[in-house]
């Protein structure tokens, strides 16, 4: 594993990171983010490490630029998990299309959220893909959401940082499952979909890729 004994791990993203961890299931939410918490500590109980989640349901990378500092700089963490854009497509297919953000403005507003993450506090970065459980690759909110997919990916090799596929993670599932076992509205997951991406992350975290 990754992580070390004594560690900050802190998470940002918006409502599928929050999963009320602000009101009714403080303070870690009970999404992916809890599920990663939980099975990492019983797989390794000889590594203590503190937890922060910080999602904020709605947000965009827009929103995430205006509490960083606060949110990210100032927790400190040894690393740091950055889950963003789903909100930034789906707004685009909404009622809400002005709140939509431009692909070339995702892209780097994250680049200069990451670097100013990782020049102040030296953290390592877990970049996790915005995705939707949906699994015809011409569907336009699908399409354009591979867009962004790939930005992130592009970003993980760029900052060196661990990519949780997590479109790839549900397109796996989807090969024999459709969406609606996974989330009524095809973002939102019920608890076996957080199961999907924690799986996807803690894979990431326990089974790196060996490079070279």
């Amino acid at each position: 594993m990754l992580f070390e004994a004594g560690q900050r791990v802190v998470f940002i993203g918006d409502s599928i990171t929050d999963c009320g961890r602000r009101d009714a299931h403080a303070p870690y939410g009970n999404g992916y983010m809890s599920l990663v918490r939980a099975f990492i500590t019983a797989r390794r109980p000889d590594v203590p490490l503190t937890w922060v989640n910080r999602g904020i349901s709605g947000n965009t990378v827009r929103d995430l630029a205006a509490r960083w500092e606060r949110d990210v700089i100032e927790q400190r963490p040894d690393w740091l998990s950055v889950m963003i854009g789903i909100n930034d497509v789906w707004r685009a297919f909404s009622d809400r299309a002005a709140e939509a953000v431009p692909l070339d403005e995702y892209e780097e507003t994250l680049r200069t959220l990451l670097r100013r993450a990782v020049d102040a506090t030296g953290c390592r970065l877990v970049l996790a893909d915005p995705y939707i459980i949906e699994p015809d690759r011409g569907e336009p909110q699908r399409a354009e959401s591979d867009r962004y997919t790939t930005v992130v990916a592009k970003l993980a090799g760029e900052f060196g940082a661990l990519h949780v596929a997590t479109q790839q993670a549900f397109d796996d599932v989807l090969a024999c499952s459709p969406p609606s076992r996974w989330a009524a509205d095809r973002i939102h997951p019920e608890l076996p979909g957080h199961a999907v991406i924690a799986d996807a992350f803690i894979r990431a975290v326990l089974e790196p890729p060996v490079v070279g």
